[in-house]
């Protein structure tokens, strides 16, 4: 039988505050543990929460950035379980009445394809603190700098059909909170985590099969793996006739595969109610105007206005658009080269490749924008090759100054003086006698391979340094 996946997304987003949701606790990353938690994180007797109207600020913005209904009033609720690294034996969270309500969320599939993904909700809420295991025998250790960060909880509907699809997904949310501002995003430290609620249905059939929830998976690598892994398992299970058990699962890195944590709770479990000690948010129509006037170009208006503006192709345009700094960077590049398609070809190509080989992110290029246009420019006005221009990039990006340095330092200016080329060609068409018969003796079709050989000659006497375009020229008028 064949079966279709769904998949929805739940994404923990860590916001950018310095201090935590309802206490005046630093948020920085790497603390020794317990050295950022309150009495207030800590639950000690008497200790009220404040919300931080920053969070909500981010929530709102993130609400807009989506065109979602924005909760005017929103209510936090106790969401009860019990874990050593959840001191108050609760979670401050919001269920009911949530900031952010339904919205929907385009993503760009490789094809250039795009979808709408529904926006269930999103609510803020608090973060446990974290157990740790790896350096305590037959015990855990809690650190709780983690608890009272303040979180973003942004629900999905089930519209989500495949690994790519999810990845997708994240990808496209990723670029959106970075734009805004309102998180780093960092998967790596934990900003960004995903809960991925799957299950498999007959094809054509409309009813939901059972889920699984695979926890807390911290990259779009592993995000990938482990959809394809819960496929194969579920759909072994239904095609020997089993049943898919509801639970909460985790994912394996290491043996990629997922395993059962716990049977899955359901929102009866948690014992919701309203949180007495936090009045409700009531926003007036002021703030989040004001809101609204604050956020910048966001992605998708961005990639629209570089096909329209730069002439760019949809998939060319998605890719530089998809970072906020990958953009700024292009468009710099592009204004001070005077042409943004070779821009965007060198940005893409030549930077983005470097720059994954290196594992390096774009805020990290060792190549300032200003550099690759001036590189690009020579290329534009024939004082070096596209050949030539790959070994200046090198050069540059081993710090060894700008293209213009680079290219007076090693002698590689093109050679683009007509009579010098004129004596190179001569030079090659008379060492070779034997290629300019074959060559004067071929048909149309063959010629064309033919006059590589006397290119590569001519490149090879000039050190890499003739115009490539005066050289063919040049072969055509004396060989024909």
């Amino acid at each position: 039988m064949q079966y279709e996946t769904v998949i929805g997304l739940e994404v923990h987003l860590q916001l950018a505050t310095r201090s935590k949701i309802f206490s005046g606790s630093p948020t920085a990353f790497g603390a020794e543990p317990n050295t950022q938690a309150s009495a207030v994180d800590l639950a000690m007797p008497g200790m009220l929460p404040v919300l931080n109207e920053q969070a909500v600020r981010f929530a709102v913005m993130f609400g807009l950035g989506i065109g979602a209904e924005i909760g005017r009033r929103s209510v936090f609720d106790r969401k009860n379980y019990f874990y050593p690294d959840l001191p108050k034996g609760y979670q401050i969270s919001q269920f009911a009445d949530p900031i952010v309500g339904r919205g929907t969320f385009e993503i760009q599939l490789e094809d250039g394809s795009t979808r709408e993904i529904g926006i269930t909700r999103a609510h803020l809420e608090e973060d446990a603190g974290k157990s740790l295991h790896e350096d305590f025998h037959g015990q855990s250790g809690i650190d709780l700098n983690r608890a009272g960060t303040p979180l973003l909880e942004i629900v999905t509907e089930p519209d989500l059909r495949s690994a790519e699809e999810a990845v997708a997904y994240l990808k496209a949310l990723h670029s959106l909170v970075t734009y805004l501002e309102i998180s780093d995003g960092n998967m790596a430290e934990g900003s960004m985590r995903c809960d991925i609620n799957i299950s498999l249905r007959p094809k054509g059939s409309e009813t939901l099969g059972t889920r699984a929830e695979i926890k807390n998976v911290n990259s779009f690598r592993f995000v990938e793996k482990a959809i394809q892994h819960e496929i194969e398992r579920q759909s072994d299970i239904l095609e020997d006739g089993g049943k898919v058990v509801q639970e909460t699962r985790l994912y394996d890195a290491d043996r990629n595969e997922t395993r059962p944590m716990r049977s899955k709770e359901v929102a009866n479990d948690y014992r919701y109610f309203p949180e007495p000690d936090l009045l409700p948010v009531v926003l007036d129509e002021a703030f989040i105007e004001d809101l609204r006037a604050t956020l910048p170009e966001l992605p998708r208006e961005k990639r629209e206005r570089f096909v329209s503006q730069y002439g760019l192709g949809e998939y060319d345009a998605g890719v530089l658009a998809a970072s906020r700094a990958l953009a700024n960077y292009f468009e710099a590049v592009a204004s001070d080269a005077g042409d943004a398609k070779i821009a965007a070809n060198w940005v893409q190509v030549e930077l983005l490749g470097r720059l994954n080989r290196d594992e390096k992110d774009i805020e990290d290029c060792p190549v300032p924008a200003a550099h690759l246009a001036q590189l690009i420019q020579r290329i534009l006005d024939d004082s070096i090759s596209g050949k030539i221009a790959k070994q200046v990039f090198e050069s540059m990006w081993n710090g060894e100054g700008d293209a213009d340095t680079i290219i007076a330092a090693k002698g590689l200016k093109q050679v683009s003086d007509s009579g010098e080329l004129e004596a190179m060609v001569d030079g090659v068409i008379a060492d070779n006698p034997g290629q300019v018969e074959q060559y004067r003796a071929a048909d149309e079709g063959k010629r064309k391979k033919l006059v590589g050989f006397f290119v590569g000659q001519v490149m090879k006497v000039s050190r890499g340094q003739a115009n490539p375009q005066m050289v063919n020229k040049l072969l055509a008028e004396k060989l024909g």
